[in-house]
Protein backbone atom coordinates (compact mmCIF):
# COMPACT_ATOMS: atom_id res chain seq x y z
CA UNK A 1 0.00 0.00 0.00
CA UNK A 2 1.63 3.45 -0.62
CA UNK A 3 1.11 6.32 1.75
CA UNK A 4 -0.94 8.82 0.27
CA UNK A 5 -4.55 9.51 1.15
CA UNK A 6 -6.62 8.27 -1.12
CA UNK A 7 -9.70 10.23 -1.53
CA UNK A 8 -13.36 8.87 -3.06
CA UNK A 9 -16.19 10.67 -5.23
CA UNK A 10 -19.64 10.48 -3.72
CA UNK A 11 -22.66 12.20 -5.22
CA UNK A 12 -25.13 13.11 -2.67
CA UNK A 13 -28.81 14.08 -3.36
CA UNK A 14 -30.27 17.70 -1.78
CA UNK A 15 -33.88 18.29 -0.86
CA UNK A 16 -35.27 21.56 0.63
CA UNK A 17 -33.21 23.75 -1.73
CA UNK A 18 -34.83 26.94 -1.95
CA UNK A 19 -31.59 30.16 -3.41
CA UNK A 20 -28.59 29.96 -4.76
CA UNK A 21 -27.24 30.85 -1.67
CA UNK A 22 -28.14 27.64 -0.04
CA UNK A 23 -24.87 26.47 -2.63
CA UNK A 24 -22.36 28.86 -0.09
CA UNK A 25 -23.73 27.47 3.24
CA UNK A 26 -23.68 23.99 2.07
CA UNK A 27 -20.07 24.05 0.73
CA UNK A 28 -19.05 26.03 3.79
CA UNK A 29 -20.40 23.61 5.92
CA UNK A 30 -19.29 20.18 4.48
CA UNK A 31 -16.07 21.44 3.39
CA UNK A 32 -15.49 22.34 7.33
CA UNK A 33 -15.14 18.59 7.46
CA UNK A 34 -11.57 16.74 7.88
CA UNK A 35 -10.93 14.69 4.82
CA UNK A 36 -12.94 16.58 2.81
CA UNK A 37 -10.91 17.67 -0.24
CA UNK A 38 -13.20 19.56 -2.34
CA UNK A 39 -16.92 19.97 -2.29
CA UNK A 40 -19.42 21.52 -5.39
CA UNK A 41 -23.04 21.90 -5.40
CA UNK A 42 -25.01 22.15 -8.58
CA UNK A 43 -28.36 23.95 -7.99
CA UNK A 44 -29.80 23.26 -10.37
CA UNK A 45 -29.56 19.44 -10.27
CA UNK A 46 -29.50 19.53 -6.43
CA UNK A 47 -26.69 17.82 -6.53
CA UNK A 48 -23.60 17.70 -4.27
CA UNK A 49 -20.41 16.11 -5.23
CA UNK A 50 -17.89 16.09 -2.49
CA UNK A 51 -14.62 14.36 -2.68
CA UNK A 52 -13.26 12.90 0.29
CA UNK A 53 -11.44 10.90 2.24
CA UNK A 54 -13.99 7.87 3.74
CA UNK A 55 -11.40 6.98 6.58
CA UNK A 56 -11.78 10.51 8.13
CA UNK A 57 -15.40 11.74 6.69
CA UNK A 58 -18.05 9.38 5.96
CA UNK A 59 -20.70 9.48 3.60
CA UNK A 60 -22.87 9.92 7.37
CA UNK A 61 -20.27 12.18 8.25
CA UNK A 62 -21.38 14.36 4.79
CA UNK A 63 -24.99 14.07 5.05
CA UNK A 64 -24.63 15.59 8.89
CA UNK A 65 -23.36 18.49 7.39
CA UNK A 66 -25.24 19.26 5.30
CA UNK A 67 -28.13 18.63 7.84
CA UNK A 68 -26.36 21.32 10.16
CA UNK A 69 -26.74 23.82 6.79
CA UNK A 70 -30.61 23.26 7.52
CA UNK A 71 -30.94 20.68 4.06
CA UNK A 72 -31.71 17.03 3.46
CA UNK A 73 -29.53 15.34 1.81
CA UNK A 74 -29.04 11.52 0.89
CA UNK A 75 -26.26 9.27 -0.90
CA UNK A 76 -27.26 9.03 -4.70
CA UNK A 77 -26.41 6.54 -7.17
CA UNK A 78 -25.96 8.68 -10.24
Amino acid sequence: MNSTTSTTHTLLRAEGFSCPSCVGKIEKQVGRLAGVADVKVNFASARIEVEHDPATASVEDLVAAVAKAGYTARPAAF
